[in-house]
């Protein structure tokens, strides 16, 4: 009987790491007679796993989808992932999801092993997350999954939009992809009255539904979304902007300038460029000298003057030392 049930594992363990499997497979897998796979695949359908099985050549058979969710079997390194996603989920952007994250991190750790769970402990114990409320409004965890629904399905999707300025507006998208950050979420589509691509803040749009009609996919803006949202948010969507020559390694200038706050492009070993935006020119110099780095200004020239009675501002403040 323990030989049956072990055998039962491994044959959910190897259904569940594949797509699918060919009778034969299973059976040299596990070591035991096509027949003896078949009787173990009707046991696992009594216990409540929808394993499909088709006929033929190309057939075999298949972990599907069911009613309800079945205990799942995870190796330790995926346990462990799974353990660490869980814990992250509570500092994270997404709102109404920490009591149900919480619940099944406290159900993981219950069933690990022992060698497993004093890893997990440890991460927990020796871990301090950062709260990040203050960097940006969650969202909710319904909102986000009927986005990516309605992207999935090609499907219409109405909504009223407050811009920054506060002013609201009705849009009618045809939704493509959500780029996320660690602070923001945004939604990619086609805007259908400005006929053009447009990003949307999802903490700042309201559903309106009913939704529809269904559409077909037309080809994105870019090849890298992230890249192109990125520099829509980080340059794009301002009224001043300026390209700079920083005078440090892309890989420096990366660990200040996120993707949501400018654009790098690697010149040498030495040095990149910075494009980057802001709502005046006073905040944009500001910006640019509070990065930490020395810099060349490439444009605009308009912003020179700004960067001058920034110097001449801080000279007169050390003129007292």
């Amino acid at each position: 009987m323990m030989e049956t049930s072990a055998r039962l594992l491994r044959l959910l363990s190897l259904l569940q790491a594949h797509r699918d499997w060919s009778g034969a497979e299973l059976a040299d897998r596990l070591g035991v007679t096509a027949r003896t796979v078949r009787r173990d695949v009707d046991r696992l359908r009594g216990l409540g796993y929808p394993v499909h099985s088709s006929t033929g050549t190309a057939g075999g058979y298949q972990l599907g989808a069911g009613a309800e969710l079945p205990p799942l079997l995870l190796d330790d390194e995926e346990a462990v992932a799974v353990a660490v996603g869980l814990r992250g989920t509570a500092g994270g952007g997404v709102q109404g999801i920490e009591e149900s994250s919480a619940r099944a991190l406290a159900k993981l750790e219950q069933v690990l092993p022992h060698r497993l769970r004093r890893r997990v402990s440890a991460l927990n114990a020796y871990t301090v997350p950062m709260t990040r409320a203050q960097h940006g409004p969650a969202v909710e965890a319904a909102v986000i999954a009927e986005l990516a629904h309605a992207c999935r399905d090609h499907e219409r999707l109405r909504f009223a939009y407050e811009a920054h300025d506060g002013t609201v507006t009705r849009r009618v998208l045809e939704p493509h992809r959500l780029v996320s950050t660690y602070r923001r979420w945004y939604l990619v589509g086609w805007d259908v009255e400005r006929a053009d691509w447009r990003t949307f803040r999802v903490d700042r749009l309201t559903l309106t539904p009913p939704h529809g009609p269904r559409f077909t996919p037309r080809t994105p803006p870019a090849e890298d979304l992230a890249q192109w949202v990125s520099e829509g948010v980080s340059v794009n969507a301002y009224a001043e902007r300026a390209t700079v020559l920083l005078r440090a390694p892309m890989e420096r200038a990366a660990d200040v300038v996120s993707r949501s706050t400018g654009i790098l492009e690697a010149v040498d070993e030495h040095s990149c460029l910075l494009r980057t935006g802001a709502h005046s020119p006073d905040a944009l110099a500001f910006h640019i000298v509070m990065l930490g780095f020395d810099f060349e200004l490439r444009e605009p020239a308009a912003l020179f003057p700004y960067l001058t009675a920034l110097r001449d501002r801080l000279e007169r403040a050390l003129d007292g030392r």
